[in-house]
């Protein structure tokens, strides 16, 4: 990859930043331009590549990624400015949070025909938010259970979406979701403290946007009041019923992180996160 790298762009320094499962990655350092990124797939994620084209597509003049060239295996892509999150240390928690809640609602303004899982199309898609929601958490409870987790509770889960199901119905509308935006996937200057963009689009789906929102605070927030309520702040008007929505969706991204954790057979959160859905549980 390297050799057609340099053959695009000579005379460039190229640094390989990452080497996942998913894709190899490459910073493309110009002498006369910007940087660039270059995501090399193997054959076996090549939809994923689709995917972060089309997503990507989606997001046009947001504050990500824009595709420069998209070639045989590899996607070239503008490079952000910034740091991660997760690796800073801003000194208002709270205006940092504002930015990424008005973030957050500039993606749920781009709404989708239905609700499923996003590649370059909604793969199976689902009419309304209630079928979509039950069809996840029965999936996820399937798997849950077909990994040895916990009878009992696997069945207060299950009671706790019977009970609460009616939540599903309030949303109305399908809107593009990250589904994974998290500290370490948005971007911050680290002399200003402005969050200049976001990353990581591979698991974008249409859902509800309460459902986005809910994986925010499951993976970054987790219970910081100052970090809530700056993204509460930043996201504008919210419906009367947000927590409780937030919380049943709480209770599917840690039902799902659960399920992946075990799939793969690590066991040293598990603990932890059934904790945590029986806290939500009880």
């Amino acid at each position: 990859m390297t050799e057609l790298i340099a053959k695009l762009y000579p005379g460039s320094e190229i640094v390989q930043r990452t080497g996942g499962q998913l894709s190899t990655v490459y910073e493309v350092r110009r002498t006369d331009a910007d940087p660039l990124i270059v995501k090399q797939y193997a054959p076996e994620w090549r939809w994923k590549q689709a995917k972060e084209v089309h997503v990507y597509g989606l997001l046009s003049g947001q504050d990500v990624p824009q595709v420069v060239q998209v070639g045989d295996g590899y996607t070239v892509l503008t490079k952000l400015d910034g740091v991660p999150l997760s690796e800073a240390e801003p000194p208002d928690w709270r205006a940092s949070y504002e930015q990424i809640g008005r973030l957050l609602r500039r993606i749920h303004c781009i709404g989708q025909p239905s609700y499923g899982y996003l590649t370059d199309e909604i793969l199976d898609p689902l009419p309304d938010n209630d079928q979509y929601m039950r069809r996840q958490f029965t999936k996820k409870l399937t798997e849950f259970q077909g990994l040895k987790g916990d009878p009992a509770l696997h069945r207060r889960i299950r009671e706790y979406v019977e009970t609460h199901a009616e939540l599903f119905k309030a949303n109305l509308a399908p809107a593009l979701c990250h589904n994974d935006f998290h500290e370490g996937n948005v971007l911050v200057d680290p002399e200003t403290w402005r969050v200049t963009g976001f990353i990581d689009v591979e698991n974008a789906i249409a859902a509800d946007p309460l459902l986005d929102l809910a994986k925010t605070m499951s993976y970054s927030i987790r219970g910081d009041a100052t970090k809530l309520q700056g993204v509460v702040d930043g996201y504008g008007d919210l419906p009367e019923d947000w927590r409780e929505r937030t919380t049943l969706y709480r209770l599917y991204h840690s039902l799902e992180l659960w399920d992946w954790f075990a799939s793969i057979g690590n066991a040293d959160p598990l603990d932890s996160i059934a904790d945590d859905m029986a806290e939500i549980v009880s």
